[in-house]
């Protein structure tokens, strides 16, 4: 597979975790049905750092929780050893 499209996936996947954490804000302002925390983390964890952490300083949202800044960063090393491994891999 092209480094570009694994590139390519994860920064979809990025956007993707930035508009559920876009979202959840909108409904918190607009006193709606929320995405359970757990949901948001996790999306961070498993490679949406870079999107979670963006999300959280563009929409300034989960920003005064520790756990979602620990998520985050986890998500930041998670995104950067993916990407380290797809350009020593391919």
């Amino acid at each position: 597979m092209d480094i570009w499209i694994l590139l390519g996936l994860l920064a979809v996947w990025n956007g993707i975790v930035f508009g559920f954490y876009a979202v959840d804000k909108y409904k918190a302002v607009h006193h709606l049905w929320r995405i359970p925390e757990k949901v948001l983390l996790l999306l961070a964890v498993f490679a949406g750092g870079v999107g979670a952490l963006v999300a959280g300083q563009v929409v300034h949202h989960k920003t005064r929780k520790w756990y979602f800044w620990l998520a985050w960063l986890v998500g930041l090393v998670v995104d950067f050893i993916l990407i380290i491994l797809i350009f020593h891999l391919l």
